[in-house]
């Protein structure tokens, strides 16, 4: 390990000429240097052989999952710079910084030469964050420089492309100032020292990073041993490259029998980001592996490049295709009172009532209905016909029942319709509700073959709806649009109906088809008060199923659209 202190000048002077061979040449201080005429470094001892298993222990040990394995994420990092800055090192090229700008207060050291400027680190206990493009040059520099001793090292969790993508500044238009010598490195184990600085200055031109595109080819040309080291939940969560063996990062160490004997084969590893895939790596090349890669990016980067993940649905693509794609001139697959009391009397579709039997016993059910509580309908898909059949579901405004339709459509169900402005709609169009609980539904075949993974997202979001279903009131709306932070309304009817009918003050208008297109308009922030309108309800409920599975946690609908706003009296815009 690396122990800074003095040693009187005559033995430093000693040492110096002895490091001329096995390190880095002596830089005169500067004026504004911590160390003056001192050494650039030391060498304490020289072991003859390294114990790489019990150093890679060491360092794992160091890393602790609940602190990030070494990593900082954009916003806290952001937050430490305003507060107590860490020293924060650059490790990319000239070229990458010329072109992208850096992070203010960063001094720029590329990775293959880390290890030889260590003279411009501060001491071993101070804090230090490494950042790269995308994390894995980072990780492979806090990890050979915490093995060498320095203790509050961290990495920039998916580097630049992190901090812009967080909206964070770069300074552009220069380089950083020349990093200044601020210490005197001592190396207490010189075979250590330069077994890493030889890994780190022999890197090829893609630092032993592989591209997402570059290995979906090798996977299907002539497939690597393919590792993932995220978590068992990161896999359920976010899926997996179909191939690809499961080692925990936490579990590496004592999990290598599960890797290929042959220290030639081809490996290719990979986390969410880069970071842990890396690390995982340089260990493996420690350990005498010879051909080993990380994904650059991680999964993340495989998924922006549009390639296949096992055991996991892209929900923004898979729901923003069935927002864009609703027929308006089937009535964004609902239907209307009448047109229903027609159907019934001349060819009757199923009938599933998704109210709550409390509901459904004080007001009555449409004659022919079985009700199917919206948290319940998924758990009894055996109750329902064939995913081909006709299935109108309602509710008592419309609002449950769209959601009701959107979940079965997207479990392949191909006819399934919503009562616009449900039983609400029914009475006022003054046909009878039969009084009491309809027959408690039979099974009418088996368990209709859905995906999977689909069935149990869905079948999650519908049994946890709360209490209100999601809803406000119009009343409510309007009192809480009185607030200093009132939240933001979103109309997602067509531009002849606004016309017609006016708008809430202030509202965004983006119809419900185009809402997958004009996202950029709605608040970055994902925790931001949404609420959404239509004509009734329905379209306003598929809008906040479809922001709720992009990560929207705060998205209620206008309970009975615009109708019940203006039944209230409410102040519309014309």
């Amino acid at each position: 390990m690396i122990k800074k202190f003095y040693l009187p000048m005559t033995l430093l002077l000693v040492v110096s000429m002895f490091l001329g061979a096995c390190g880095p040449a002596v830089v005169e201080p500067t004026e504004a240097a911590v160390v003056t005429e001192a050494p650039a470094m030391v060498v304490t001892e020289a072991p003859v052989t390294l114990d790489i298993p019990a150093l890679l222990a060491d360092f794992w040990a160091s890393i602790p999952g609940d602190k990030g394995y070494g990593s900082v994420s954009a916003a806290n990092l952001n937050i430490e710079l305003a507060d107590a800055a860490p020293f924060l090192v650059d490790v990319r090229e000239i070229s990458e910084i010329e072109s992208g700008g850096y992070i203010a207060g960063a001094i720029n050291i590329p990775i293959r030469t880390l290890l030889e400027n260590l003279d411009k680190l501060p001491g071993l206990d101070e804090p230090i964050v490494i950042y790269c493009g995308s994390g894995h040059r980072g990780a492979l520099g806090m990890m050979v420089l915490k093995m060498l001793g320095y203790t509050n090292v961290r990495n920039l969790g998916g580097g630049t492309g992190a901090w812009g993508k967080a909206s964070l500044e770069f300074v552009t238009g220069e380089l950083p100032a020349e990093p200044q010598v601020i210490s005197t490195p001592i190396i207490a184990d010189e075979l250590l020292y330069t077994t890493l600085n030889d890994f780190l200055t022999g890197m090829p031109d893609n630092f032993y990073s592989i591209k997402a595109d570059a290995l979906n080819t090798e996977l299907a040309d002539n497939p690597p041993f393919l590792i993932d080291v995220r978590s068992q939940a990161e896999l359920d969560k976010d899926g997996y490259i179909e191939g690809s063996t499961s080692i925990p990062f936490a579990d590496f160490l004592t999990s290598l029998d599960q890797i290929p004997a042959d220290k030639d084969a081809r490996i290719v590893v990979y986390c969410a980001s880069g970071h842990r895939g890396a690390m995982a790596e340089l260990a493996l090349y420690l350990l005498g592996y010879t051909n080993v890669s990380d994904l650059g990016g991680g999964l993340g980067a495989w998924k922006a490049a549009g390639l296949p993940v096992a055991g996991w649905i892209d929900w923004p693509a898979v729901t923003g295709e069935f927002v864009s794609s609703l027929p308006a001139d089937k009535g964004f697959y609902s239907i209307g009172a009448a047109p229903l009391n027609q159907l019934l009397a001349e060819n009757p579709p199923f009938l599933v009532d998704v109210r709550e039997p409390s509901e459904v016993e004080a007001s009555g059910y449409i004659p022919g209905a079985i009700n199917l509580p919206i948290r319940d309908l998924l758990n009894n898909l055996d109750k329902l016909p064939a995913q081909d059949q006709q299935i109108v579901i309602y509710c008592g405004s419309g609002h449950r029942g769209a959601l009701g339709m959107m979940a079965l459509r997207l479990l392949g169900y191909s006819d399934v319709i919503n009562l616009g402005g449900g039983t609400g709609a029914w009475v006022k169009a003054q046909f009878a509700l039969t009084p009491g609980l309809p027959a408690a539904p039979v099974a009418t075949g088996a368990v209709p073959t859905t995906d999977p993974l689909k069935f149990a997202k869905l079948n999650e979001y519908l049994m946890a709806l709360p209490e209100g279903f999601s809803t406000i009131k119009a009343a409510d709306l309007n009192a809480e649009l009185a607030n200093a932070t009132p939240p933001v309304v979103l109309d997602v009817r067509t531009a002849e109906e606004v016309s017609a009918d006016g708008y809430i003050e202030g509202a965004l208008l983006i119809p419900i088809t185009d809402l997958p297109a004009n996202l950029s308009q709605l608040p970055t922030d994902k925790a931001t008060p949404i609420v959404i309108t239509c004509k009734s309800g329905h379209r306003g409920a598929i809008g906040m199923m479809y922001l709720n599975f992009l990560g929207y946690t705060n998205v209620r609908d206008l309970g009975g659209g615009m109708g019940a706003w203006i039944a209230a009296a409410l102040p519309v815009v014309k």
